[in-house]
């Protein structure tokens, strides 16, 4: 493990050691606490480790590698064709499910409605169901290779006796998204691709993340936008909206939420090192 995160890090990988170690406890079939009593590789297995962490050195994503992500309380099956979550939008998740919570609270009795745009794996909608199951959760995704992600996930969580999330096919800019809710949704939560056009990011991203899942126009807002229009239309009067965006936008979301006319209570969210990640507002009555 040692010559391996020495081989990660020289390649430019962030976090050569735990990804080395990761890598190990798929091998080895053990939980990372007991790596160091395991009795070491088989042949077949040193040789399946090394080309693991070739493949890792040459910047493929350490959870296409190990077949699933974490969220929250929850691992997800990823790999080619859908985003990778983040530990970031974790704080959105948290966030939403604070709220639901709160709907829940104060209308005994009535599920909750919860809609998560762009879910891409399904995290945010997964998360939300696990963790508050009295929730009516609703998962929009566009793109075909995603929603083959989103639905296994579902499914997968679903049999693990989660309550079943409703996976709708559907372009979240489009006008008429989720008609037969508008209105009526109390908590709705989008991380949709917001990087600007022509921002360098890493190999990770670059060469495995898909690009519309990653770079929103110009500017980073051209999905953002739409979505602040519908989700307007889509909230019940006192519900709320939260949006993952840039970095460098941490005025241009909010001031969004504020010209649209609709939204009170507009604020913003920054991620635990401190940067700007998400901005949440309340439909106004």
């Amino acid at each position: 493990m040692a010559a391996a995160a020495a081989e990660l890090s020289a390649a430019g990988v962030g976090s050569p050691r735990p990804d080395a170690e990761w890598l190990a406890t798929y091998v080895l079939g053990v939980e990372r606490s007991r790596l160091p009593l395991a009795a070491g590789f088989t042949p077949d297995e040193l040789a399946r480790y090394r080309r693991l962490v070739a493949r890792r050195a040459g910047r493929e994503p350490l959870q296409h590698l190990l077949g699933s992500a974490a969220f929250r309380h929850l691992e997800l099956a990823v790999g080619p064709g859908v985003f990778v979550p983040r530990p970031e939008t974790e704080l959105l998740a948290e966030w939403g499910i604070a709220q639901a919570r709160r709907v829940a609270a104060e209308r005994p009795g009535t599920a909750p409605v919860v809609v998560d745009l762009c879910s891409g794996s399904g995290a945010i909608a997964l998360s939300v169901a696990y963790e508050l199951p009295a929730a009516a959760v609703y998962a929009v995704e566009r793109s075909a290779r995603a929603l083959d992600w989103l639905r296994r996930n579902a499914a997968d969580r679903a049999a693990a006796g989660d309550p079943p999330i409703r996976v709708v096919a559907a372009d979240v800019t489009d006008p008429g998204l989720l008609a037969e809710l508008t209105g009526r949704v109390d908590v709705l939560l989008c991380n949709p691709p917001y990087v600007p056009a022509g921002t360098d990011v890493p190999p990770e991203v670059a060469d495995h993340d898909p690009a519309d899942a990653v770079f929103g126009g110009t500017d980073g807002l051209a999905v953002i936008r739409p979505v602040v229009r519908r989700a307007a239309e889509l909230l019940a009067p006192g519900g709320v909206v939260g949006i993952e965006h840039d970095d460098t936008h941490p005025v241009a979301v909010p001031a969004l939420f504020t010209a649209d006319g609709r939204y009170a209570d507009v604020t913003g969210h920054p991620d635990l090192a401190g940067r700007p990640r998400f901005s949440t507002a309340r439909r106004a009555s």
